[in-house]
């Protein structure tokens, strides 16, 4: 039965793991001080065209949120996010075990209501209280949403208008930057993330590495950026096993690859998934498409594919998620539409 429950149900791309084993025997340094770390963080600053920007490898998205927003606030700020944001809802905690708070705002399907931003901002300074707060000290967002979703330029754009304004930072999760920079309908580039944040994440583990983030940190590195990385417990000793995947990841455009065929199989499968009488949950134009089902629904398909239960409408309502990844085949697509039943054939 093929399942589709998420991007990293597979180990690794191919050409991710002939890296490695080609690179196993190589005696390096460690600790990231070896020349294919070195030649992967090059490869990201020329497709970022930021060559003044600092690159650092982390193992997984986590760790790599929690170490770069403490990292970028002070210890008396939070972070705001939209209530959906990863890291309010996903990292169990994570950030305000670093006695950060995250500061949930309003969203719509996964994306920051920077109308609503730019109220509480207003509101929290205009408390004459206001330094017995929590400081906003940086703007969490994610770059494609959780629903899939993405932002424009336009609002990347008024969201750093505002930390400008209000001395904020603005930090993007790229945990699958990939698959929205495959997106036709995305209009944001590596240049852009770039030019507009102080820190973002390019995602690995999503996209076919066995393991592995890249934290970019265009205008400047924090100060003693091993030191911190390593008091965080976020140091690798083989810094290699992160430098080589990237390196490769980064070479003949195997990421931008590996974005555009899983959006065109996840393309295929909303029509398949629409064609059937499936009512998707909201407009995701990238690698994940979510469905509302009921109950008894949600149970029969069970044993025709694989999927993922996403989280609950209502009592008898379930929302679930069909993913596309870098490991989605032709053949993976065309066994979906041969065995997915009509949404009709539920209820016989």
């Amino acid at each position: 039965m093929r399942t589709f429950e998420c991007d990293y149900t597979e180990g690794a791309h191919p050409k991710i793991l002939e890296a490695l084993s080609e690179t196993n025997m190589v005696q390096m340094s460690g600790y990231g001080f070896d020349p294919y770390t070195e030649s992967a963080a090059e490869k990201i600053k020329a497709a970022c065209h930021a060559p003044d920007a600092a690159v650092t490898f982390l193992v997984g998205g986590t760790q790599t949120n929690m170490i770069v927003l403490d990292l970028l606030l002070a210890p008396y700020e939070g972070v705001i996010a939209p209530k959906t944001g990863h890291i309010n809802v996903h990292e169990a905690g994570a950030i305000e075990c670093t006695g950060h708070k995250v500061l949930a705002l309003p969203e719509n399907d996964g994306v920051l209501d920077v109308d609503a931003l730019e109220a509480s901002l207003k509101t929290f300074y205009a408390d004459a209280t206001h330094e017995h707060m929590v400081r906003p000290g940086a703007v969490y967002l994610t770059h494609p949403t959780e629903y899939g979703t993405l932002y424009t330029k336009a609002q990347m754009e008024r969201v750093r208008a505002l930390c400008d304004r209000y001395e904020m930072k603005l930090y993007v999760d790229g945990a699958r930057l990939g698959y929205a920079l495959g997106c036709p309908e995305n209009d944001l580039a590596l240049s852009d993330l770039a030019a507009l944040c102080d820190a973002f994440s390019i995602g690995g583990t999503k996209l076919g590495l066995l393991c592995g983030e890249a934290v970019v940190f265009p205008k400047e590195a924090p100060k003693m950026l091993l030191s911190q990385v390593k008091r965080h417990g976020g140091l690798l000793a083989k810094g290699r096993v992160l430098g080589v995947q990237f390196d490769a990841m980064f070479t003949d455009g195997l990421y931008e690859q590996i974005g555009r065929e899983a959006i065109r199989h996840a393309k295929r499968i909303r029509r398949i998934l629409l064609q059937k009488g499936y009512p998707l949950a909201w407009d995701s134009p990238t690698n994940q498409q979510f469905v509302i089902l009921g109950d008894a629904e949600t149970e029969r398909l069970k044993t025709f594919v694989g999927f993922d239960l996403w989280g609950r409408t209502d009592d008898a309502h379930w929302i679930v998620r069909f993913t596309s990844s870098w490991s989605t085949t032709d053949a993976d697509v065309d066994e979906l539409e041969k065995t997915l039943p009509d949404r009709a054939a539920l209820h016989e």
